[in-house]
């Protein structure tokens, strides 16, 4: 029996300290894991951090590439009294820091370095103003390629508007001639020694690389002196030295200045403009006879006034498609917006009714009838035959390329830049606004809109806030920020798609927009 009791109280004393150990070893299991738990929070809010820190650094790169707006952080005290919508309507869209960069490299061979140049190059520039301005810029850079001296370029007289301008009366040429004296040695006209000497006229193949007037020069063995017949898209777009394109940039955006008279009268509309209404659009409204014609597009045109431009087309020998199917050009967005179709568009985008619209184009095809469906949903109409007086526009009249002047500097001061079509203004007007600090400028998706007018037009959808939400989706990436220069086509070979890639003078960037401290 004492056994027993002995040998139960043996078993109860066991019991009773497996006990205690157990629940001590739970204790310190539970304060283990209790630890560690609030380690493996900390550490991972640590991670989290630099996660999304990681993550706002490639939203910043996808930014930059996909032209996605977001608008900056701490806006400047002046934009603070806008509204999140006045914001999204006129700011200029965040340019993460992008700044235009046009200086050379060390690397580049400056004029001073060549000898004295006994060859020499001149050029008639062909097309309207834009096309001869990009076309000068072009030829600046072969002439550099070339160590040749440039005389000063002869406009074209041939054109549609046959304006009878010389380069002075466009441009300043003295500040052209000294500007640039650094990178090409730049003259008024041949001297009399050469004038009388046989030229090698050349038609130079179209988006060439340095490569290709490198092999140019052997035309110097035989000649002193090569006329260029054509100067618009002399140089590729892309895979040219970047002191190349920057000597481009430099061209367009610093040594090509207009006139005194042009630059003069152009800043001084900007200015009444701003005073008078603050801000302003400016709607490059391509709706011209000679784009009708050479577009084909009629849609929305009486039968006569469609004959009278298919008869302007075939009758032009340098227009070379003859046959051309409106419906099918509309379709594809190939067409420009009708006036009342930007009205439209505009509206759809949350612009008021209010909004004071400069319109920057030549004579509008249909007159007031035709611009009668923009006024009824935006009457503040402004041209610069009512925001100039008489006698400012008198050197003006009859020169289509000195009005075009004047559009081009109001077009680039503008709040917000809207072409109706991508011709040669919007796509300089574009890329220089870019160079400037990516300025808001709306590119219309001609394509999706002409899908969208159609349905309104078949009661498939109406005017309104589903519609404005549809058009502002659309072109939410088309607001003029920051991007890389597109490519080529894919699918698309040989020199056909040199045709198919983003002009270099809508998009200097990355050569001529950079993203370092300290300007280059």
């Amino acid at each position: 029996m004492v056994k027993q009791r002995n040998l139960s109280r043996s078993i109860i004393s066991s019991s009773s300290s497996a006990r205690f150990f157990s629940i001590k070893a739970i204790s310190l299991y539970l304060i283990f894991v209790f630890a560690f738990t609030i380690w493996v929070l900390v550490f991972s809010s640590r991670n989290i951090q630099t996660d999304d820190q990681t993550h706002r650094q490639h939203q910043h790169r996808d930014l930059i590439d996909s032209e996605k707006f977001r608008p900056p952080s701490s806006p400047p005290k002046k934009k603070m009294r806008e509204s999140n919508g006045d914001a999204q309507l006129w700011t200029p869209p965040f340019s993460f820091g992008l700044h235009p960069c046009v200086k050379p490299t060390p690397k580049y061979k400056a004029f001073a370095e060549f000898s004295e140049s006994d060859r020499y190059i001149t050029v008639r520039s062909n097309g309207g103003l834009n096309q001869m301005r990009t076309g000068i810029a072009d030829i600046v850079a072969v002439a550099h390629i070339m160590n040749a001296t440039l005389v000063i370029p002869e406009l074209d007289k041939r054109s549609f508007w046959q304006d009878s301008s010389v380069f002075s009366d466009i441009f300043d040429e003295e500040h052209f001639i000294k500007s640039l004296r650094g990178d090409v040695k730049i003259i008024k006209k041949l001297p009399k020694e050469v004038e009388s000497l046989p030229r090698a006229r050349k038609h130079f193949t179209s988006w060439s690389g340095v490569g290709y007037y490198e092999e140019m020069t052997h035309l110097w063995k035989e000649y002193k002196v090569i006329h260029v017949a054509k100067s618009d898209s002399r140089l590729a777009n892309n895979d040219l030295p970047v002191d190349i394109q920057r000597l481009r940039c430099r061209v367009l955006y610093l040594g090509l200045r207009f006139s005194p008279a042009i630059e003069s009268l152009g800043q001084k509309l900007v200015e009444r403009l701003k005073s008078r209404v603050g801000r302003y659009i400016a709607l490059h409204l391509r709706y011209e006879k000679d784009m009708l014609a050479f577009t084909g597009c009629t849609y929305g045109l009486t039968d006569a006034e469609s004959e009278e431009l298919r008869v302007m087309r075939e009758s032009t020998s340098h227009w070379k498609i003859k046959s051309i199917n409106s419906t099918e050009q509309r379709v594809e967005g190939l067409c420009p917006l009708t006036p009342k179709e930007v009205g439209i568009f505009l509206k759809g985008l949350g612009y008021p009714q209010s909004t004071v619209i400069y319109i920057a184009a030549g004579e509008i095809y249909g007159g007031d009838e035709r611009l009668s469906e923009l006024k009824s949903r935006f009457p503040n109409l402004v041209f610069k035959e009512k925001l100039a007086t008489e006698d400012e526009l008198r050197g003006f009249t009859g020169h289509a390329t000195k009005t075009a002047a004047l559009d081009c500097i109001i077009s680039v001061e503008s709040d917000v830049f809207v072409p109706s079509h991508s011709g040669n203004m919007a796509r300089a007007v574009e890329g220089h606004r870019r160079f400037l600090g990516h300025r808001r400028t709306i590119t219309p998706d001609r394509k999706g809109l002409v899908k969208l007018f159609n349905k309104v037009e078949r009661g498939q959808i109406k005017e309104g806030a589903k519609f404005s939400n549809l058009v502002q989706q659309m072109h939410q990436a088309r607001q003029g920020a920051p991007r890389r220069r597109k490519g080529p086509t894919q699918g698309i070979k040989g020199r056909a798609r040199f045709r198919t890639e983003e002009a270099f003078y809508e998009n200097p960037y990355p050569e001529c927009i950079c993203s370092s401290k300290n300007p280059t």
